[in-house]
């Protein structure tokens, strides 16, 4: 018996090298990018020990994993450890980036439908956005205190004009041979918003969350750095006072964990809602 003649669900090693064949063929980035990073670290910890550079300045990733599983061996409450601080940055970010978004999506909506009201508050929305979005920090923690709201607004202020900007473009640029097509068989102005607009808009409105979910791990930062008690930022500047590197470095894993995290979600939510058009939702670049 050969293994073509087994059943498909039993798998052989014939058939896991067959499948990472198939997959390096129509994948190869899913390869190469694991094996980049294990070249990446083994070069980092070569270099490290070879020329003799100080853990404080720059600790070999061995000693950062070593950091990592002891942070996370402590309790899922306990200060020390990591899982506490991880818990309240991911909800400020999650909070903050639903709050900022949905108000950006909202209102870029509502403007790209009244060219009148787009042009009147053009010039308010350029000034507000050049502002410097983390120069304000310390003014919104005095504001709203060192607790959660004020991380809150910090992303929501961060991730709004992403989605502001990104949706109307997206609404700017339907094809008006689709409009004139809707207009021309008689429908109205809901019918195309939803039928036409819509979907136009989509991929924009995507490549603007992704931007907004990277601001948003930025924002609970800063906001952290500026005033707080909890969070992976506080953790960040403790382990940085007292030259803990290894530390440093680790929380810094968690933070790309969690950014990684978000990318993967919205990744998996566009491919159910953009499935008419996959290339055009990730090629597509806010501004473009």
């Amino acid at each position: 018996m050969t293994a073509t003649d087994l059943p498909t669900h039993v798998v052989t090693p014939v058939r896991l090298v067959s499948r990472a064949k198939m997959m390096a063929a129509q994948r190869p980035e899913l390869i190469i990018a694991p094996v980049s990073l294990v070249l990446l670290l083994l070069g980092w910890e070569w270099s490290v020990n070879a020329f003799d550079v100080p853990s404080y300045i720059l600790p070999p990733p061995s000693q950062i994993w070593t950091a990592l599983v002891r942070g996370l061996n402590y309790g899922l409450n306990d200060r020390g450890g990591y899982w506490l601080h991880a818990r309240v940055t991911l909800t400020q970010v999650l909070l903050g980036f639903f709050f900022g978004s949905g108000a950006g999506l909202l209102l870029g909506t509502i403007i790209s439908q009244f060219r009148l009201l787009e042009a009147t508050l053009r010039v308010y929305l350029i000034a507000i956005q050049s502002l410097p979005k983390i120069a304000l920090a310390p003014i919104v923690v005095m504001w709203f205190g060192f607790g959660v709201t004020s991380k809150v607004v910090i992303i929501a202020l961060l991730t709004f004009f992403p989605l502001l900007v990104t949706s109307l473009a997206g609404f700017r640029a339907v094809d008006r041979e689709r409009l004139e097509l809707m207009r021309a068989l008689g429908a109205g102005s809901w019918m195309i918003f939803w039928k036409v607009r819509v979907p136009s808009a989509l991929p924009f409105i995507f490549a603007g969350l992704e931007m907004a979910s990277v601001f948003s791990i930025v924002g609970a930062v800063v906001g952290e750095f500026v005033g707080a008690q909890q969070g992976l930022g506080t953790l960040i500047l403790s382990m940085t006072a007292q030259m803990d590197m290894s530390g440093t470095f680790s929380v810094f894993i968690i933070l790309s964990l969690i950014g990684i995290g978000m990318h993967a979600g919205l990744r998996a939510i566009q491919k159910r809602v953009l499935f008419w058009s996959e290339t055009e939702a990730t090629d597509v670049t806010p501004g473009a």
